[in-house]
């Protein structure tokens, strides 16, 4: 790298950086404009407590999360009159709670502060690797746009709040950066990590597979040695033990095979894992049953029509394939509802095509055009932002929908 070179980099870097930091004030000023609407609870620290900022960042999840930091996981699952898993820390993955304790241990804060913190930075890491990994594909200022949009996503509020979301985006667009350089066993690292923040091993495992097919389809180009093949066998295995990893130590510390399952089952409406079959049902009870059905069907269609032509041709098989194999999983694994919309955080390559910045000779990346397309979209994000924070987020006794 030429010093040229290397002052444009980090000169992107920063700005990147910075542009960050502006969408994290935005979110701020939305999350203490809807503070005084919030009752104090016992989400909040006690109905005799005022709600603060920091207090406001740990709802939800974010006190199982505490839960977790204060006082680890059950060696033994708790169990309802019926005899069914009752909900329980062991639906939460270990790494931002025990991340949030290094740092409550470490400075003396409460929870909400060091879990928001701990957020916060985290986000700002995922920001800086995104920018530089869609940098080299759609140019400066395409990749500008997207972590803008990106980190203005309705639900990007979860980036500076007590949840895992930030974590899992540093960990998920470190290993996408790591397969784009062909840095297999550190991808392989960060897979094992991943195994301990989030699920989603399964569709990480199916982006590595595509990855290392076209790796092998080049090898008359650039031939693939021993140790190569070793490192992307190793890549592979990660993703297999990230998928597997904290189900198994459930099992371990409780004795119970099916510890991790069981207990994301108490979260579900029927009290049972069942894959894709809930989405018609909750469609057409949403919907109705004309609207419902035919929602479910364009959707997919959209997506792959996003990332199937040639306005995406500047994601690569990589990104092309994470933005098809995690709506896979989710439609597999997850119940449709209020949540969907957090889970929709990690789909970030999807923003490349719907600016325009696909294109493999990267037409549409003047300002103009970016700024065009961009700004709607961001004035939309903004809004869906304080929707989200309100609607979602703002916790109204006695119950509430989850965000």
């Amino acid at each position: 790298m030429t010093p040229g070179a290397g002052r444009a980099r980090r000169t992107f870097g920063l700005t990147v950086l910075g542009l960050y930091a502006a969408c994290r004030v935005v979110t701020t000023l939305i999350l203490l404009a809807v503070l005084p609407r919030q009752v104090p609870s016992g989400m909040t620290g006690g109905p005799d407590v005022p709600v603060t900022y920091w207090s406001f960042t740990a709802l939800w999840d974010g006190q199982w999360y505490q839960q977790i930091a204060l006082h680890g996981y059950p060696d033994v699952l708790p169990l309802g009159p019926d005899g069914h898993v009752q909900q329980n820390p062991w639906a939460f993955y270990p790494l931002f709670p025990l991340a949030s304790r290094a740092v409550m241990q470490l400075t003396g804060l409460t929870f909400p502060t060091a879990g928001s913190t701990v957020a916060l930075l985290c986000g700002f890491g995922a920001a800086l690797l995104m920018g530089m990994l869609l940098r080299d594909r759609v140019g400066e200022r395409a990749a500008l746009v997207v972590v803008v949009l990106w980190a203005s996503f309705p639900a990007a509020v979860t980036l500076q709040l007590a949840y895992s979301e930030a974590l899992a985006m540093l960990l998920l667009v470190g290993y996408l950066c790591a397969l784009d350089r062909r840095r297999w066993l550190v991808a392989t690292a960060i897979a094992l990590l991943i195994g301990l923040s989030r699920p989603i091993g399964v569709p990480l495992g199916l982006v590595t597979l595509v990855v290392v097919l076209v790796r092998w389809r080049n090898r008359g180009r650039h031939p693939i040695g021993t140790p190569e093949y070793a490192s992307m066998a190793a890549a592979l295995l990660g993703c297999a033990i990230a998928g597997l990893l904290w189900p198994a130590i459930a099992w371990f510390r409780t004795g119970s095979p099916g510890a991790y399952t069981d207990t994301m089952a108490a979260w579900r409406g029927s009290g049972h894992l069942e894959l894709f079959t809930p989405w018609p049902g909750v469609a057409k009870w949403w919907l109705g049953d004309i609207w419902g059905p035919l929602l479910l069907a364009v959707i997919p269609l959209v997506i792959i029509g996003m990332v199937a032509g040639p306005w995406a041709a500047a994601l690569r098989a990589d990104l092309r394939a994470w933005s098809l194999a995690y709506p896979v999983y989710l439609a597999a694994v997850l119940d449709p509802f209020t949540s969907i919309v957090r889970y929709l955080v990690p789909l970030f390559p999807l923003l490349v095509p719907l600016v325009g910045a696909g294109w493999a000779d990267r037409r549409g990346t003047t300002w103009r055009g970016l700024l065009a397309r961009g700004v709607p979209l961001l004035v939309l994000c903004v809004v869906g932002q304080y929707w989200w924070t309100e609607t979602l987020w703002r916790f109204v006794p006695p119950t509430d929908y989850p965000p």
